[in-house]
């Protein structure tokens, strides 16, 4: 890591999603970023939750027909892996401090420095919702909009960090244990696909448990660290400048954290979905229920399908030339309550 160039390109074709990943040198250390699409277009940056990346916390929205027609037409996507969470990471140097959160979100900066990108667009899931969203509030005009998915922001409750404690044990001294996975996949799925002694387990979980093979544990364990020591950002919140789209599953672990943030964020910038029978990724477990609110929040940007959109995906995505009324929730098709969408479950 300390003999690497700035960035070194790797051929992702038929890894990920055809891009290209670059290693990218900053002051907290190395940071792999997967680019793919257009760099002409506007910039849509992603940040997955803990112990995944990309690929496992993005390939399920990704690879929805709808999405494929609406982000990757109107994006160049920016995937930033947690520092050691890229595919075939090497073990980050015990000697190299464990970054805090602040840390993180200041290597994003450098990552659009890196790349020539002024703002841009963001999404990230739970871990990675909120290292997003402080970037937001540190970097307020490199963000245009939040897309958060199950997001924190208060500090860890006494029962979450205990939670995190006995996982972050589990990690330094035992690894990528059982234990730790099923921990995981409990923080990321609802019951419903995780199975039980009655029925298997769907095809994302038991993707995503081969993917946590994958990771490095000493790496893992350097972002739990982070996360748990997060302090609270709500009274931030208010002061975010950008518009804001939630999505929480209803049987997410973290759903009462998305209702909190929600409630702080501005009412007339912000608003809120709730997917029913869903865990937390809801990019992977139900990725076609956020494709109606994305579709109007991103309406809200001159952004829509190739065959409804008159405007070029190229031009700037500048909020300024939106007209008012479209900066409101009802613009989107949500209401200021929080809504359900309403998922039929295949038995």
């Amino acid at each position: 890591m300390g003999d690497s160039s700035d960035s070194v390109s790797v051929d992702m074709e038929g890894i990920s999603f055809g891009g290209k990943e670059h290693l990218i040198e900053t002051y907290h250390g190395s940071v792999s970023v997967a680019v793919i699409g257009d760099p002409d277009k506007p910039a849509l940056v992603t940040y997955p939750d803990l112990a995944l990346n990309h690929v496992s916390c993005f390939q399920g929205l990704f690879f929805c027909p709808e999405a494929c027609s609406l982000l990757l037409h109107n994006f160049c996507i920016y995937h930033i892996s947690p520092p050691g969470h890229e595919l075939g990471a090497a073990t980050i140097s015990p000697d190299k401090p464990v970054l805090s959160v602040d840390d993180l979100a200041d290597q994003i900066e450098e990552v659009l420095n890196f790349f020539g990108l002024g703002a841009v667009m963001c999404l990230g899931v739970t871990a990675g919702a909120y290292i997003l969203t402080l970037f937001a509030m540190k970097y307020r005009q490199r963000v245009l909009g939040l897309i958060l998915v199950s997001p924190l922001c208060k500090a860890p409750s006494w029962t979450e960090w205990l939670y995190n404690k006995v996982m972050s044990n589990l990690l330094y001294f035992y690894g990528m244990c059982g234990v730790v996975k099923e921990l995981l996949l409990k923080r990321y799925f609802s019951k419903e696909v995780r199975g039980n002694a009655h029925v298997s387990e769907s095809d994302i979980v038991q993707a995503c448990r081969r993917s946590l093979e994958e990771r490095q544990s000493s790496n893992v364990w350097r972002f739990l660290e982070a996360i748990n020591g997060r302090p609270d950002i709500t009274e931030g919140l208010r002061k975010l400048q950008c518009r804001s789209l939630i999505f929480v599953g209803d049987n997410s672990p973290f759903h009462s954290e998305a209702l909190h943030m929600t409630s702080n964020l501005d009412r007339r910038y912000s608003a809120l979905v709730e997917v029913q029978a869903c865990g937390s990724m809801v990019t992977e477990e139900q990725p076609h229920a956020m494709m109606i609110p994305l579709e109007y929040f991103l309406m809200g940007y001159g952004l829509s399908r190739p065959s409804q959109s008159s405007v070029s995906p190229r031009s700037p995505l500048s909020p300024s030339c939106i007209a008012p009324e479209l900066l409101s929730p009802e613009s989107m098709g949500l209401k200021l309550k929080p809504i359900k969408t309403r998922i039929s479950l295949q038995v």
